[in-house]
C-alpha cells in the first residue's frame, strides 16, 4: 500500500502525519453534530435546551416554508393575450384580465385561456363530402368549402357554456351556408354573390351562437372553392357554354335591334312628314282651284258668251302649249305635202 512504513506496518493514512505527510481522514459523527449546533443557533437553540429549541426552530422553517410555497402558488400572471377565469369551489365568480393576481388555493382554481388569438376550423376539405354538399335554389348541388376564422369573446361562458365547442361551430356554420346557398342560383353562388354569402352566413352564426350564450365571436366566413360535384361536372360545363352561346346570341340580336329599330323609325317618321306636307299641298291646291272655279263662274254669270269664249281659249292655249306643231297650208297645186316626222322625232 502507498502509506505503508519501511517496517511493513501501517501508518495513519493519507490524512494522517505518517510518512506520507497527509492529513487525519474527517470524522462524519463530528461533522453532523457541528451542522446540528449551527441549525440550533440559528433558530434560538443551545447549551442544555437543545431539544426544545430544535423542534421550535424546526417549526418555524418549516412555517415559513409553507407560507412562501403558499404565496408562490396564490399570485399568477395574465399575459396580455391571455384572460383568468377565478374559480372558488367550482363555481366562476370572476374574469381576470393583463397582470399579476392572486388567489387563495385550493379552494380557487384559476384558468387561463388565449383570448385574442384567432382559431380556424375547415368545413368540407379532405374527404368530407356529404357536409360539402348543398343544394342550391335553383334545384343544383353545389360543393362548397369554406374556412371559419373565430376567437373567445366571453371566456367565463366559452369554458361552462358548450362541452364540444369546434363541433358546435362547425355544426351552426353548415346549418347557416345551407339556408343561405338554398336561397340562391348556382351561378350567383359561383360568381357575384359569394361576398354576400360570406357576410350573411357570418351574422346567421353570431345570432345563433349568441343565443347559446356560447362566449363566441365569429370573425370571418372565407369561401374557397365553390363547384359543381366531379360526377357531373363535365355536363355543368357544357350547360354554362350553352347558357354563355344563348346570351351571347341574345346579346347580339339586341345590338342589330338597336341598330334597325331607330333606322326603320326615321324612316317612318319621315314618310308620314312627307305626306302632312303632301297632304298640305293637295288641300292648298285644291282650296285654290276651287276659288279660282267660284271666281270664274261669278264672270260666267255676268257675261257667258266671253267667259266660254276665255275658257276655250284657255283650254287651248294649255293643251298646244307644250305640243310640237305643224301648220300646213292649203293648196290647190297638186304638189303631195311632205311631213319630216324623223326629223320632229329626233327634235323631241
Amino acid at each position: 500500500m502507498p502509506w505503508q512504513n519501511n517496517n511493513g506496518g501501517r501508518d495513519r493514512g493519507p490524512w494522517g502525519n505518517g510518512p506520507s505527510g497527509g492529513q487525519e481522514p474527517p470524522n462524519i459523527d463530528e461533522l453532523i453534530r457541528k451542522g446540528q449546533d449551527k441549525f440550533r443557533n440559528a433558530f434560538g437553540g443551545g447549551g442544555g435546551r437543545a431539544g426544545s429549541g430544535g423542534g421550535k426552530g424546526m417549526f418555524l422553517l418549516i412555517a415559513a416554508m409553507f407560507v412562501v410555497g403558499y404565496l408562490y402558488t396564490a399570485f399568477y400572471k395574465v399575459q396580455p393575450d391571455e384572460a383568468a377565469v377565478v374559480l372558488r369551489f367550482g363555481k366562476w365568480i370572476e374574469t381576470k384580465d393583463t397582470g399579476l393576481h392572486f388567489h387563495f388555493p385550493p379552494i380557487d382554481q384559476v384558468i387561463i385561456p388565449k383570448v385574442t388569438a384567432v382559431n380556424k376550423i375547415d368545413v368540407g376539405f379532405g374527404a368530407g363530402k356529404k357536409e360539402r354538399q348543398m343544394l342550391t335554389g335553383d334545384e343544383n348541388i353545389v360543393d362548397v368549402q369554406y374556412s371559419i376564422l373565430w376567437k373567445i369573446k366571453d371566456p367565463a361562458r366559452f369554458l361552462f357554456n358548450l362541452e364540444q365547442r369546434e363541433q358546435t361551430i362547425k355544426s351552426v356554420s353548415e346549418s347557416a351556408m345551407r339556408e343561405v346557398v338554398a336561397r340562391m342560383a348556382i351561378q350567383q353562388i359561383m360568381t357575384s354573390e359569394r361576398l354576400e354569402i360570406e357576410i350573411e352566413v357570418r351574422s346567421i352564426m353570431q345570432s345563433v351562437l349568441d343565443s347559446y350564450e356560447a362566449g363566441i365571436e365569429i370573425r370571418q366566413i372565407k369561401m374557397d372553392t365553390v363547384s359543381p360535384p366531379s360526377q357531373v361536372s363535365a355536363a355543368f360545363n357544357d350547360v354554362q357554354k350553352a347558357e354563355a352561346d344563348r346570351d351571347k346570341t341574345i346579346n347580339e340580336a339586341k345590338k342589330y335591334q338597336n341598330k334597325i329599330v331607330p333606322t326603320a323609325r326615321g324612316q317612318a317618321e319621315r314618310m308620314n312628314q312627307e305626306a302632312q306636307a303632301y297632304k298640305a299641298r293637295a288641300i292648298t291646291k285644291a282650296e285654290g282651284e276651287s276659288a279660282r272655279f267660284l271666281s270664274v263662274y261669278e264672270q260666267y254669270k255676268l257675261a257667258k258668251d266671253v267667259t266660254r269664249r276665255r275658257l276655250y281659249l284657255e283650254t287651248m292655249e294649255r293643251i298646244l302649249g307644250n305640243t310640237d306643231k305643224v301648220i300646213l297650208e292649203s293648196s290647190n297645186s297638186g304638189v303631195l305635202p311632205y311631213l319630216p316626222l324623223p326629223a320632229i322625232k329626233k327634235q323631241n
